[in-house]
């Protein structure tokens, strides 16, 4: 059990941080104390800003001789509360965000070595300047931080050709629950010494160790890209598609996302200079993407997928950007669902993965057994189809109180879908992690063995549980 923190731990983190990195002013911290999605609510001791590693690992190693608890925080743009502390106002805030360094940006061998706090957009605009790119991006491009990516984690739309931020993670450097540093940023390619540290804290959401920078690999820029939005008949056609496509276009398919007509309804709707790209409404639509170096090879390529496509009835119709303001057009329909979402009203949103090829059979299925077990429930997916990811929303029945049927309700209905999701082979969280939204499901659904073990690393990596308590595990 941690203890709150004494008056005179205060007074070592604030000799030891300074004026810019300790903190208890309550209008200082307040916008740090709730989440993103504004449904968990803390309260904080004092909320920490170590400027150097050495300064986390000293901050560190002070609060675990004091038995005092750790909540790290990077851009606080979590969906599942992993960020925000407990109601007791007795545990510490540690924010990474003035470690906002970029070390170093190796062109020649693709690595960059970035601080936790830098965001991700920054990054993105760094590495440009190198004729390199960062291959992950998300909607919270513009607050997400490299330690909170990292300790989730991350996934994002181009998952399908370069992986999640674990597949992007070279090195890390971290502080351990002791206040050690742990010194993982060689770029070793080869390295069996038994468990893999750097892929343990990649994922463990704060709960192993305090990431402070990460090692990462680049990219080249692509020098072109072909993006096209296509109306389709339903899920089982996506599929097909995308199976063709990925055997046809090999690493030039970059994303392939899917949109259901409803979802697009909402965005026209609901989102100010947007238009659909074709003359006519498809129930569900494809948004793929190919980077390459010659626009007029992947144009081609392209073209040369469709075009028997649409002759067999493969798909209905088809448009491609014919330039960069087209591309980012048809971006901007997929990555304003969630905000049309929430313009529409309340809605449970999940985030699941199952294997790809059941994906159709999930997204069919799942509708149905809600709204039996439910009646007038409403179910939508959209996203990854590319890597099985998909954001599934329920909503609530058509005139009723939204916000009562979900406190009545949630639960249940959150619990069917995350069992059907688990029939399937599948996970109750594909690319935002556990916190503590998803803390008691996960309990409930996962295998008693694989919770075990993630219990196991936790005792022995933290056995005073001050890091993150009541996050994950």
């Amino acid at each position: 059990m941690t203890r709150p923190p004494s008056p005179s731990l205060l007074a070592d983190l604030a000799a030891l941080l300074g004026p810019k990195g300790f903190m208890t002013d309550p209008e200082v911290l307040a916008p740090w104390l709730t989440d993103w999605r504004g449904k968990y609510h803390g309260a904080a001791a004092a909320m920490l800003s170590p400027a150097t590693t050495e300064e986390v690992a000293a901050a560190v190693r002070l609060c675990g001789e004091a038995g005092a608890a750790i909540v790290p925080q990077g851009g606080n743009s979590g969906m599942v509360g992993g960020a925000t502390p407990d109601a007791t106002g007795t545990q510490l805030l540690l924010s990474t965000r003035r470690l906002d360094r970029i070390r170093a940006i190796d062109a020649a061998a693709r690595l960059a070595v970035v601080e936790a706090g830098v965001v991700l957009e920054n990054f993105h605009n760094a590495v440009l300047a190198h004729g390199l790119r960062f291959p992950l991006t998300l909607g919270g491009k513009g607050s997400a931080t490299i330690g909170g990516l990292v300790s989730t984690n991350a996934g994002g739309t181009q998952v399908l050709r370069h992986g999640t931020m674990r597949a992007l993670v070279a090195g890390i450097e971290a502080v351990l629950p002791d206040g050690s540093i742990f010194d993982g940023l060689a770029p070793l390619k080869k390295d069996n010494r038994g468990y893999d540290l750097r892929h343990l804290l990649c994922g463990a959401e704060g709960t192993l160790g305090i990431v402070t920078a990460a090692c990462l690999r680049l990219v080249p820029v692509a020098a072109a890209r072909a993006t096209a939005w296509i109306g389709l008949e339903s899920p089982d056609q996506a599929l097909v598609l995308l199976r063709r496509l990925d055997a046809a276009l090999g690493d030039a398919l970059e994303g392939f996302e899917i949109v259901p007509h409803t979802c697009l309804d909402a965005v026209l709707r609901h989102i100010p200079q947007t238009r659909a790209p074709l003359a006519a409404p498809c129930p569900w639509y494809a948004l793929i993407e190919l980077a390459g170096d010659d626009a007029e090879a992947l144009d081609a390529a392209l073209l040369a997928e469709l075009a028997p496509a649409l002759d067999e009835g493969l798909v209905r119709d088809v448009a491609i950007a014919k330039n960069e303001r087209e591309s980012e057009d048809f971006w901007r329909l997929r990555d304003s669902i969630s905000e049309a979402e929430r313009a529409e009203g309340p809605a449970l949103q999940h985030d699941i993965s199952v294997p790809v090829d059941l994906m159709p059979t999930f997204i069919a299925d799942n509708p149905a057994r809600l709204s039996a077990a439910f009646p007038g429930a409403r179910a939508l997916s959209f996203g990854h189809l590319g890597d099985g990811n998909v954001h599934h929303h329920v909503q609530p029945p058509a005139g009723c109180d939204g916000r009562a049927w979900i406190a009545e309700h949630g639960e249940a209905a959150s619990r069917l879908v995350y069992r059907h999701v688990v029939e399937l082979g599948g996970s109750i969280s594909a690319e935002h992690g556990i916190g503590q939204a998803k803390r008691a499901i996960l309990a409930e659904l996962d295998s008693p063995a694989r919770l075990a073990a993630l219990r196991g690393v936790k005792a022995g990596l933290d056995p005073l549980a001050i890091l993150n308590p009541g996050k994950l595990v």
